[in-house]
């Protein structure tokens, strides 16, 4: 009898954890299709064609300026924090010595860093690029200030990415007579870059979707910039500035439906290279 129950206990956990975890994954489903559905039907119905007029004006709180200024700013700080988090992350993993106290210190330092709210690298960029550097509230202070911020995510997604590539890969290079260097771009590179990739996405969308950094950097000025030492207000600081004001909440969420597009679209981008790069 002991036996009998025994085992319908055993029995039963299993499928109070399956239940469990298929309750999770409908609740988290849930959250984020109610959350995309409210920001669309808030907003789509808001999306006019002088939302897209190439100047803004009080009449027509145009996001094209927004807009274009999100795509210079995300372009610049993945230029500044991309190359250099990729490459430590390289040095990291396959030329320095395992243990080394030095790298397990810079490991620590990026998870450190990685966790630091947004408004301490806004309040940095504000006293060293704004004010020491004399950039003023400018794209070249923003995308600087947004590069320190992301690259300590980029560095440990992609060192990550690195370590989980099998040793075998390595190991099988180094016996066909292939030295470290063409071993790492040739073979343990493009096996991790779909990890590499996942670590960018991240990275995107930290920068476009942030606020509090930009205002003590960028500025507020909503106009196309005229060079990267021009002020300019980004897609996300466009919505935070529209909602504040309280006279454009409508074209605040349509706004939100297009930071939300844009998004999407550089993740389905960033997928299909992904793709690419791993089919060859």
């Amino acid at each position: 009898m002991k036996d009998v129950q025994g085992a319908s206990a055993r029995g039963a956990f299993p499928l109070f954890l399956r239940l469990l975890v298929y309750a999770a994954a409908a609740l988290t489903a849930a959250v984020i299709i109610s959350i995309i559905g409210y920001i669309l039907i808030k907003g789509i119905p808001y999306i006019t064609p002088s939302l897209f007029a190439w100047k803004y004006s009080s009449a027509n709180v145009s996001l094209m300026p927004a807009l274009v200024n999100t795509v210079i700013m995300t372009a610049l700080a993945l230029l500044l924090a991309g190359p250099p988090g990729i490459f430590a992350s390289i040095f990291m993993t396959e030329y320095a010595r395992r243990g080394n106290k030095v790298i397990s210190a810079v490991r620590i330092a990026a998870e450190t860093l990685a966790g630091i709210p947004s408004i301490v690298y806004g309040l940095f960029g504000s006293l060293f690029f704004v004010v020491h550097m004399n950039w003023g509230y400018s794209i070249l202070a923003g995308a600087f200030t947004l590069a320190i911020m992301i690259l300590p995510l980029i560095m440990r997604t992609s060192e990550e990415a690195l370590l989980s590539v099998p040793d075998s890969f390595r190991e099988g290079s180094f016996g066909l007579g292939a030295g470290r260097l063409r071993t790492v771009f040739l073979i343990v590179l493009p096996a991790a870059v779909p990890g590499i990739l996942a670590g960018v996405i991240l990275a995107i969308g930290r920068v476009v979707g942030e606020t509090a950094a930009l205002i003590f950097t960028a500025g507020t000025v909503a106009k196309i910039p005229s060079g990267l030492l021009s002020s300019a207000r980004t897609l996300s600081v466009h919505m935070y500035i529209l909602s504040s004001e309280g006279f454009y909440i409508d074209q605040a969420y349509a706004t939100a439906v297009i930071l939300l597009l844009l998004v999407a679209m550089i993740n389905m981008l960033s997928h299909i290279l992904a793709k690419r790069i791993a089919k060859v």
